[in-house]
């Protein structure tokens, strides 16, 4: 078999696993899922699903791994620089994230966030890294960028679980005035 058929059929298969993923962790809780729900759902065997992951945990991951980047890169546009409407675009991708999942098991959700968050926090720090080669020393480097990627991450977070009543438009703007600075006061209110 070729290599580009093989190389579609194992998409195929993850995609197939992925869904089946999605639809399970609606409902019923991520801990109660097994190996076999997941196969039964992808109509796959289990052979089939331990050549792609060695487990639940590392399908979760994979899922995970791959959102937190591709928010990133669908909000960005895969333009890398540390100005405004990046971090404003940053800010935007952590609650577009954090809205992506649709689980209405909140159990399954809430048991997800830490892992979501870690995803999401390594994302952006690759990013603000990148971002920061022309402006900063790597020991700047290494002392600013796990602040703003927390900023940006914990901004993002605050608002997709419902912790302030600002839209998520006016958030991402106030957090970039507050990294990079204004002429004007930055209010974290309405």
């Amino acid at each position: 078999m070729g290599t580009k058929v093989r190389n579609i059929r194992m998409t195929q298969t993850k995609q197939s696993l992925i869904n089946a993923f999605v639809n399970l962790v609606n409902e019923k809780d991520f801990e109660k899922i097994t190996v076999a729900d997941l196969t039964k759902g992808a109509q796959v065997n289990r052979a089939t699903f331990y050549a792609h992951f060695n487990d639940k945990y590392e399908l979760l991951d994979y899922i995970v791994d791959e959102s937190a980047s591709a928010v990133i890169e669908n909000r960005t546009l895969g333009v890398v620089k540390f100005d405004k409407e990046r971090i404003h675009e940053l800010v935007l991708a952590v609650c577009d994230y954090h809205q992506q999942p649709n689980i209405q098991c909140r159990r399954s959700y809430l048991s997800l966030i830490p892992q979501l968050k870690d995803k999401m926090l390594v994302e952006l720090k690759n990013y603000l890294s990148k971002s920061f080669d022309a402006i900063y020393t790597d020991e700047e480097k290494s002392f600013y960028v796990p602040i703003y990627a927390n900023i940006i991450l914990e901004a993002g977070y605050l608002w997709a679980s419902g912790a302030s009543s600002l839209d998520k438009e006016t958030v991402a703007k106030k957090i970039a005035t507050f990294i990079l600075g204004d002429s004007s006061r930055v209010i974290l209110q309405g």
